[in-house]
């Protein structure tokens, strides 16, 4: 076995490629997830109530950096669920620019009920997976982000 990458050997091999294979096991997870979710949910509104119902409270900012979103993408999100009446949004009382996101009621229900549709989704992912190989892929993502 040599230390030669294959694009310095001079064949580069898309279907080896890190984010070529990335992409692929996150599109066939987006299919699973999408089939599974209920209520419509994305899975970036699912992540940002999951994080509102185990988090608690915290501002529009805190919860972008919980969900690993940028400002916009986050604000877009908090606008649909306001609108849908998942989450409550109040000015904080301690800082006039911000804003405090909370689950609600219905929100909280969605929640509890999408919770097992994501487990299900990830459990779908991994089917091609023993559990050894499992536990490895995610020890290696956590390594990578």
């Amino acid at each position: 076995m040599t230390n030669v990458s294959p694009s310095e050997a001079g064949e580069y091999v898309l279907e080896d490629q890190i984010g070529f294979l990335l992409r692929l096991a996150m599109q066939r997870h987006a299919a699973l997830f999408l089939t599974k979710m209920v209520d419509g949910l994305t899975q970036a509104q699912f992540a940002a109530l999951a994080k509102l119902h185990k988090h608690g409270e915290c501002t529009q900012i805190e919860l972008g950096r919980l969900i690993s979103l940028d400002g916009s993408t986050i604000n877009g999100i908090v606008t649909r669920m306001k609108q849908r009446e998942l989450i409550t949004v109040t000015p904080s009382p301690t800082d006039g620019r911000s804003r405090l996101l909370a689950i609600s009621e219905k929100g909280r229900e969605v929640v509890e009920r999408a919770i097992p549709a994501a487990e299900a989704a990830t459990r779908d992912t991994m089917l091609p997976l023993n559990g050894r190989e499992a536990a490895s892929v995610i020890a290696v993502l956590k390594k990578l982000v």
